[in-house]
């Protein structure tokens, strides 16, 4: 039998704690939801989530909102303040859309002229865990991607995105990114309007690694990257022992280990729970774990770096 003691275990799955299930992307009446900020904030309890992050659109004509929720945290639920941030533009003429999580409640609106890239930059200095959202919705390119040195992570899917434009899913420019060796982790969220015609909430979601059920504790945890993402398939452990990844899961009918380029492992069946394959194909970069479950639903890890 293997001695599983002696195996290196990449975070999330290295660190004390538990999971928190919670969504970090949603929108409420303060902007263009559909949901008042209580409405939003107990429909997603009632769901089982652990955390809820409210962030509406900071723009001038909402007077840029930091929703306070505040009000709604209890001792099993919390929630995390931040807000979708806003600059013109990109090279298609779109504005930028920059998810920042864990912003101060008097976080300051743009200086006029202020770019995307300091506007990140500032709201990483004021302690947010920031995001490049739903890249693919909206056509950012890698350069652009490129710019935002302070950005944290990818949004990697979006459920409203998904619902809106069938543009849920940003892994291929992320891919890119990573390949380059920025080492950036990747998360999925709703997105949420809670509105009757685009069904856009409960569809993905993170699973956040943390000791505790604090706001603080949950957004240092996001900035580590201690978390991965799901559409419904849990991932119980991941760990590289003997110049292997073993992948430990809910029932899947297929995993996949994806790294730099065309680099791939991948087994195909039926309620798979353990597998392993060697690393040394993605030695030097990174890989990243797919689990597919029998309905197709994903869970994904972040990005795991293997030196030489």
């Amino acid at each position: 039998m293997r001695d599983r003691s002696s195996a290196m275990r990449p975070r999330p799955f290295d660190r004390p704690g538990r999971f928190f299930r919670g969504n970090i992307h949603t929108h409420s009446t303060n902007s263009d939801g559909h949901a008042t900020p209580e409405r939003v904030v107990e429909a997603y309890r009632r769901q089982g989530y652990d955390f809820i992050a409210v962030t509406d659109h900071f723009l001038s004509r909402y007077g840029y909102p930091i929703t306070d929720t505040t009000q709604w945290r209890t001792s099993d639920f919390t929630t995390l303040l931040g807000a979708e941030l806003h600059v013109p533009a990109l090279a298609n003429g779109e504005l930028w859309h920059i998810l920042a999580v864990g912003l101060p409640p008097d976080f300051a609106p743009p200086n006029p002229g202020e770019s995307a890239a300091d506007l990140a930059a500032r709201a990483a200095e004021a302690g947010a865990f920031v995001g490049l959202a739903h890249p693919a919705w909206y056509g950012l390119t890698p350069d652009e991607a490129r710019s935002i040195e302070a950005a944290h992570a990818v949004e990697v899917y979006n459920e409203t995105c998904a619902m809106h434009n069938d543009r849920g899913e940003s892994w291929y420019i992320t891919d890119l990114l990573l390949s380059e060796g920025r080492r950036l982790t990747a998360f999925g969220a709703d997105d949420a309007h809670l509105s009757e015609s685009r069904p856009d909430a409960f569809g993905v979601w993170v699973m956040v690694r943390a000791e505790q059920l604090d706001p603080r504790v949950l957004v240092e945890a996001l900035k580590a990257g201690a978390y991965y993402t799901s559409q419904g398939p849990l991932i119980h452990d991941i760990r590289l022992e003997d110049r292997e990844i073993v992948v430990e899961c809910s029932p899947a009918r297929s995993i996949f280990v994806s790294g730099r380029h065309r680099r791939v492992a991948f087994v195909h069946g039926q309620r798979l729970t353990e597998w392993r394959c060697s690393i040394e194909q993605f030695l030097g970069s990174y890989c990243r774990v797919t689990v597919v479950d029998h309905s197709g639903k994903r869970a994904w890890t972040n990005p795991i770096w293997l030196e030489e």
